[in-house]
């Protein structure tokens, strides 16, 4: 049975029994303890954690996930993988256990004629909750299994939560007897190879408190609501059903796998090394599509650093099967062609796709050959040193700051004969992840005690009546200070207050939250911040500047009008910049990020290289003609699919309600899924004038434009400072950049005589340097302070002319440039000394540390730097000292 076969009847058999089809959020989420989505569960976690009602009584959804906690082990194993599908079925205070379980074990066995999957049910077994007497009496009523196929575990394997204080509760666990080829006989606790797991069900009854992840906390109490949470690996049932030994040789994976065979012309199956590559190469390639098309850009820190990671090892394990041409285009194909059908995303989006994997390709191979090249001198300065193992600082350096996997280190110190410091690397590695994570922790708000906006939340959600009004009378429903709950505050506190409804935007989409006033007889409040609680409370951060703010008050909540108006303007104008971009740069140029506020906005958006001033000025006009054509705006309520089949533009990382509101500015010119606040028609938006635009990362650049009275405004300064200039230049506005043309090239041409005169007067130096040789055991020895300011290149120029002039008999020069504290130098040696073993390369040792530097080369020439300038007389007396020493020793 294919996988999509699979999917399709997991979704057809829940909605036959009452399911609300839920399609799969983004993998990416605004979730501080998350860096992409890592189960079936987490979009719906503000329902079961009580922040927001839940939609449906009963949903069901096939989630795309990531965890990449393992990223190392994938390949290594045919078990690991960092995509994969997670079909799941929930229900939020509906059914329980019972009807949980039916509804697993009618899915797994029913047979395939029948719609189900039509697994053996003498094969399956299942684990309980040690203590959970109630799943198992359900296991034995529903299915029949018998007491042996039923096992306990402990809090550990089967007692879910997500990890801090919260919901929690005991889970079920199906397992399929793959036979006695795959392990050992007695069931999973015995061997988790032969008795996979397909299905994971959750209990969701109690409330953990705090305690260590997965054991060693303490149940609280039940919950009030009692809700299913289930899980069925989409993969691990795909290769059971299809046959196979894992999830690498499913229809999905293996088609990956066999483009890299046909690339390489290697077999899988054949070699283990060469398996742990196509392994890499197949699930990585499938995470990188989905992570791309999620609108992750790869890059430096966070989730970009992971897709970077992700997408380097692809190119490295390619070319360890001895492929040399770019391949992540190719493989980033074929999974487009195995899983758009159900990801169309992945073929509408794929153009942008495959531009950001061609340029991330293409700055790794640039990479490896840096890296390399640190690699050489790195390995010269061992070998020049007597040693043969390559410390784990510099093959750590070479991980994090070039990219370079440590396979790749230790192939090529292989290569040349070296060993590396595993451990030393390791070591650093493991710091580098303790940090990490202590800075997670340090970012994580977990779930902490919201109870008081939960109380709020049952009052109602706050109404937003700020699309029709910028005045309501409203009702305060209640006051929070310092996160508890109060019933009132004075003059000079700052509180936060929830209104039963409020005509202030609360900051969401890009848009800053409005400003303004909450205002009664005797009370004056100054509204510092609007925030979102659950996508449904308004949250209001106030300063009372007068009167006593009482809960149940009747007040008036105001916008500031002028700020209004600006803010309308900036983010309508950031929509006609976006629909401009798309119609010069093409469909692929879609925003992934934005700000605006009044009078400004800031959008990012997918694209490789930089723009043209021609592109950035057709960018420009595009978006003026947009405004002076007077386009009316829209607004279009619908559902999600009614939005896409709009060919409305979704947002990457945000999440919809059912229902969605489409903003339309000249009809299908620019259609996007919005809830921000908009002009009526474009001419409202004023002038548009692009700032700059500038790279935020790689394969994502920044426009940044003024509108508005802002645009006027800048204009206006920008035209005063070309009369000013005009004017010093008596020439006419036209002129200018003629004369700052030809005033600038004189000024070239003056700079480069000056540096031609400062070069001879440099050279004619020489003599004099010459003439300061002094014999040190029959070597003519020039170690001297040369002017202040000399560049490091004239500074090797120098040196070289010096060492010319000694001619044939033994000769080293050291010549040190001083820029304040800092210090150049740069040794050089003529063929005579090198034949006394006189290397310029190993003379830098015996006195760069006293300038407090280090630096190195080859035998003839070498160079570096220092920062304690009081130490160049003591180094120059060392450099003399060691070549006593060396010449006396040969």
């Amino acid at each position: 049975m294919q996988t999509n076969e699979i999917i399709k009847r997991f979704r057809e058999h829940f909605e036959r029994n009452g399911h609300s089809v839920v399609p799969s959020a983004s993998l990416l989420l605004d979730d501080p303890n998350l860096l992409f989505v890592n189960a079936g569960m987490v979009p719906f976690k503000p329902y079961f954690l009580g922040e927001a009602p839940a939609p449906w009584p009963r949903a069901t959804s096939i989630q795309k996930v990531v965890r990449t906690g393992d990223i190392e082990e994938v390949g290594k194993t045919s078990r690991h993988t960092t995509f994969f599908q997670m079909a799941g079925n929930f229900s939020f205070g509906d059914y329980f256990k019972e009807r949980a379980i039916e509804l697993a074990w009618e899915l797994i066995t029913k047979s395939q004629d029948d719609g189900g999957y039509g697994l053996d049910p003498e094969r399956i077994w299942v684990t309980v909750y040690q203590d959970d007497d109630e799943s198992i009496a359900l296991w034995q009523k529903i299915a029949g299994l018998p007491e042996e196929r039923v096992q306990r575990r402990g809090m550990e394997d089967n007692l879910w939560s997500m990890t801090v204080p919260g919901p929690c509760g005991p889970c079920s666990e199906i397992y399929y007897d793959r036979g006695p080829q795959f392990g050992e006989e007695g069931g999973p606790v015995v061997d988790e190879d032969r008795y996979l797991e397909v299905w994971n069900l959750v209990f969701m009854q109690n409330v953990r408190g705090p305690g260590g992840a997965k054991k060693d906390f303490e149940i609280l109490g039940e919950l009030p609501n009692k809700n299913i949470d289930t899980g069925m690996g989409v993969e691990r049932m795909a290769a059971l059903l299809q046959g196979v030994e894992n999830v690498y040789e499913t229809d999905l994976v293996r088609t990956v796998i066999s483009k890299a065979e046909e690339l390489s012309r290697r077999r899988y199956g054949a070699d283990h090394t060469d398996d742990v590559r196509f392994r890499v190469i197949a699930d990585h390639a499938r995470t990188g599509v989905m992570l791309i098309a999620d609108g992750v850009t790869p890059g430096n820190e966070a989730r970009g650093y992971v897709l970077r990671r992700l997408l380097r090892r692809i190119v490295r394990s390619a070319r360890l099967l001895g492929v040399t041409e770019p391949v992540l285009a190719t493989f980033a194909a074929v999974v487009r062609d195995t899983m758009g059908s159900s990801y169309p995303d992945l073929v509408t989006d794929f153009a942008r796709i495959e531009s950001i994997i061609k340029a991330e390709e293409d700055t790794f191979l640039t990479t490896l050959t840096a890296g390399s090249k640190i690699f050489e001198v790195a390995a010269e300065e061992i070998r020049s040193a007597g040693r043969a193992m390559l410390p784990g600082d510099k093959a750590f350096q070479l991980h994090d700051t070039y990219g370079f996997p440590i396979d790749l280190t230790l192939e090529m110190a292989a290569e040349q004969g070296l060993s590396v410091d595993e451990d030393g690397f390791r070591r650093l590695m493991a710091e580098q992840r303790a940090r990490a994570k202590a800075d997670a922790a340090s970012r994580k708000t977990g779930h902490g005690d919201q109870s008081v906006y939960r109380e709020l939340l049952n009052l109602g959600a706050t109404e937003f009546t700020g699309y029709a009004e910028l005045a309501s009378e409203a009702t305060v429903r209640g006051i929070v200070r310092d996160g508890q709950r109060v019933r009132s505050a004075v003059e000079g506190e700052i509180v936060e207050v929830v209104l039963d409804r409020t005509p202030l935007y609360a900051e969401s989409g890009g848009q800053e939250s409005d400003a303004g006033v909450i205002v009664a007889d005797g009370l004056d409040l100054e509204v510092v911040d609007v925030q979102k609680v659950a996508k449904k409370l308004w949250v209001h951060q106030v300063r009372v500047r007068g009167g006593e703010l009482v809960e149940g008050q009747h007040v008036e909540a105001r916008v500031d009008q002028e700020w209004r108006v600006g803010a309308r303007q900036g983010h309508s104008g950031t929509h006609v910049v976006h629909a401009a971009l798309r119609q010069v740069l093409g469909p692929s140029a879609l925003q992934s990020g934005s700000y605006n506020k009044p009078g400004y906005l800031r959008l990012d958006f997918a694209w490789t290289g930089g723009l043209s001033e021609e592109t950035r000025s057709e960018i420009e006009e595009v978006s003026n003609l947009a405004v002076r054509k007077d386009l009316p705006v829209k607004v279009v309520y619908t559902s999600l699919p009614g939005a896409k089949e709009m060919g409305a533009v979704a947002l990457f990382g945000e999440t919809y309600d059912e229902e969605v509101r489409v903003v339309e500015i000249g009809g299908p010119w620019s259609r996007e899924l919005c809830g921000g606040t908009h002009v009526e028609h474009s001419s409202q938006i004023g002038p548009i004038t692009l700032l700059g635009e500038s790279s935020v990362g790689s394969g994502v650049r920044r426009i940044e434009a003024y509108v508005g009275i802002e645009a006027f405004r800048y204009l206006a300064t920008e035209r005063a400072l070309m009369q000013n200039l005009a004017a010093m230049l008596k020439v006419p506005d036209a002129d200018v950049p003629g004369r700052v043309e030809a005033l600038v090239e004189r000024l070239r041409v003056a700079e480069k005589e000056l540096e031609r005169l400062r070069g001879a007067q440099l050279l004619s130096s020489v003599g004099q340097f010459v003439e300061q040789a002094q014999d040190v055991r029959g070597v003519a020895v020039v170690a001297v302070a040369v002017p202040n300011g000399v560049s490091a290149g004239d500074l090797r120029t120098l040196a070289v002319e010096v060492r010319n002039r000694l001619g044939s008999r033994p000769g080293v020069v050291a010549l040190f440039s001083v820029d304040g504290s800092k210090v150049s130098f740069v040794v050089a040696t003529t063929a005579a000394a090198r034949d006394l073993k006189l290397a310029a390369g190993k003379l830098v040792p015996a006195f760069a540390p006293v300038i407090g530097g280090r630096g190195g080369g080859k035998p003839d020439l070498a160079q570096g730097g220092g920062t304690d300038a009081t130490g160049v007389d003591k180094a120059i007396a060392a450099l003399r000292a060691e070549v006593d020493r060396a010449v006396a020793g040969s």
